[in-house]
């Protein structure tokens, strides 16, 4: 594989890439990096206000940035469908980036709109139902990237019990439960996809410990954090890079030509570092829990997900 230069990234002119949580964080800096790369970006977010500023942040940065916006909450399948529409109206989609997820709750365990714990209904359940309505739109050579964590080294799954519907709740564990569903999603995904002969990839990336105190400032995107959490953060830069930092692993699943359907791309220092490949955590990329998280995730969002034959 050839040597990977973020900051030097292969013009992706023509190419049409979905960010989903492009409003904050890793998905902000992951949208900025592909629209300088000549990449048209469709930035989904939760509301307005992060559009809006988003949308500045950018433009102030790459100021030929070719941008767009849909509004998507993961938390809500009828966000989803009424986003999967507008984004396949906007296809055929490139890259599609499943990013945006929900990483602190409340200690006592609550539920989307759905029905869904809402951790593992955000997170994880979420991205399947809007991979599964744009599968359609995607061009024949698309790559589908998603989210790992390391929270998956932290705590081992009960995929009999994913949501925690029985026992006492813990919001940590609910979230390194959902990142065990992404890791499984993508692999399976991959998997599901080469059984059937389809030139799209599905890959893995997780951006480390990146914060947004470690980051270029960017109006309105990176200083909406508290004074509490600002401190925190100046605390923890020693073991901490940049959000900017923790995109590149997710824009060299996206984008480098030498990816492949199935790798997984992190921080060459596990926490930080230029982006490289790395290994999940056997659990979730096992075929069993794999096969069954995709059976619990048709169930849970009422939609069938099939891969035609190419």
């Amino acid at each position: 594989m050839s040597r990977w230069d973020p900051d030097n990234l292969p013009s992706q002119a023509g190419k049409t890439v979905v960010v989903t949580g492009a409003g904050r964080g890793v998905g902000y800096f992951v949208s900025e990096q592909l629209a300088a790369s000549g990449a048209r970006v469709i930035m989904t977010t939760r509301d307005a206000r992060q559009r809006d500023a988003a949308a500045a942040a950018i433009c102030a940065e790459v100021p030929a940035a070719d941008l767009e916006f849909v509004t998507l909450d993961l938390a809500s399948l009828a966000s989803i469908r009424d986003a999967a529409n507008q984004l396949r109206a906007l296809g055929p989609i490139d890259v599609l980036i499943n990013n945006a997820g929900k990483t602190s709750g409340s200690s006592r365990r609550e539920l989307t709109a759905d029905g869904l714990e809402v951790m593992v209904g955000t997170n994880a359940y979420g991205p399947f139902a809007l991979t599964a309505l744009l599968f359609p739109a995607l061009s024949q050579r698309a790559r589908v990237v998603s989210l790992g964590s390391m929270a998956t080294r932290l705590t081992k799954a009960d995929i009999a019990d994913l949501q925690q519907e029985s026992g006492s709740y813990s919001v940590s564990k609910a979230y390194a439960y959902s990142k065990h569903g992404m890791h499984a999603f993508a692999f399976e995904l991959d998997r599901r996809l080469r059984a059937a002969g389809s030139g799209v990839q599905s890959l893995l990336a997780h951006p480390g410990f990146a914060l947004d105190g470690s980051a270029p400032r960017r109006a309105g995107v990176t200083d909406r954090n508290s004074a509490g959490r600002r401190l925190l953060e100046r605390a923890l830069r020693p073991m901490a890079h940049g959000k900017n930092r923790g995109a590149w692993p997710v824009v060299r699943a996206a984008i480098d030509p030498d990816a492949a359907g199935g790798e997984f791309y992190g921080p060459s220092r596990s926490v930080t570092g230029p982006p490289v490949l790395v290994s999940a955590v056997p659990q979730s990329a096992a075929a069993s829990f794999g096969a069954e998280f995709w059976r619990l995730a048709e169930d849970s969002t009422a939609l069938k997900f099939d891969i035609p034959a190419s």
